[in-house]
């Protein structure tokens, strides 16, 4: 009997996870069934409690329903903590257990895809929501020099600093306008959503030190505007979400099923299916 498996989200048509986790699945010799489940706001914690009784083993959860499934969760793992939000849950004994796989994934497509060492590094981390806080924490896991957490309003990144006391670094908090042209990055993160509108931050355009890597969250059939500037501005290396959603789901996968599957056969189907 296959372990059913589901991601919730609003709207979820357009998920990748189903394809991934089948080819994860064949991958792993497990028998699982991945479906995706549309909901709302006001009857998430329904549809979730409907999963559960009829026997899911877990699900996935993503945009609208992050922080509200860190509220349904039995138990939260440090990562699921420190983002205040859930994007796996795994179900056993009747309880829930939530995590938070986006940093894990973004920190393993960085450093094993990429060959990117954080350590000792200058960051850019562009927005201070809900992405940019699930990464934050393992991120300073890795002691980098800096972080300069950068946002439209300065308060929000100031919250998202303070949140993260203690940490091995510097942790800055700025507005867009305080990165001057003396300012330079050794990895700068796009945590933001404007590339789903075609649209930049205001950023100074030497951004970018000796060997810099420029990272977008987003990922598309075609290069984000952010992947196209950071080129002209010349970062070393470029790169789009699509390695950070295969690992975070690898990272999901392992929590569920106790292995994980290789994701170089999965990112290459899955990138011939986007082009």
């Amino acid at each position: 009997m296959s372990n059913r498996y589901t991601v919730f989200g609003q709207p979820i048509a357009h998920s990748k996870s189903p394809s991934i986790h089948s080819m994860f699945g064949e991958l792993t010799g497990r028998s699982i069934n991945y479906t995706r489940t549309e909901s709302t706001p006001t009857h998430f914690a329904q549809t979730l409690d409907e999963w559960q009784q009829a026997g899911g083993k877990g699900c996935n959860v993503t945009l609208p329903f992050k922080e509200t499934a860190a509220q349904l969760c039995d138990h939260l793992d440090q990562s699921a903590k420190d983002a205040q939000a859930v994007n796996t849950i795994h179900f056993q004994d009747g309880k829930r257990y939530g995590y938070n796989t986006d940093g894990s994934g973004l920190l393993r497509d960085l450093t094993s895809n990429h060959n990117f060492t954080i350590t000792n590094k200058r960051i850019l981390l562009l927005g201070a929501g809900g992405a940019a806080r699930g990464t934050l924490g393992p991120l300073i896991a890795q002691a980098p020099h800096s972080i300069n957490i950068a946002n439209r309003t300065v308060d929000k990144a100031m919250a998202l600093a303070a949140s993260f006391p203690g940490t091995l670094c510097d942790l800055l908090a700025t507005g867009y306008s305080d990165i001057n042209d003396e300012d330079q990055f050794d990895l700068v993160i796009n945590a933001t959503s404007l590339s789903l509108q075609k649209a930049l931050p205001p950023l100074p355009t030497n951004l970018f030190a000796a060997g810099a890597l420029s990272y977008d969250m987003m990922y598309g059939t075609e290069d984000t505007v952010f992947m196209i500037w950071s080129r002209q501005h010349h970062a070393e290396q470029v790169c789009d979400g699509l390695g950070m959603l295969i690992e975070q789901a690898a990272d999901a996968f392992e929590i569920w099923e106790g292995v994980r599957p290789n994701t170089e056969t999965v990112y290459t189907y899955i990138k011939s299916e986007l082009s």
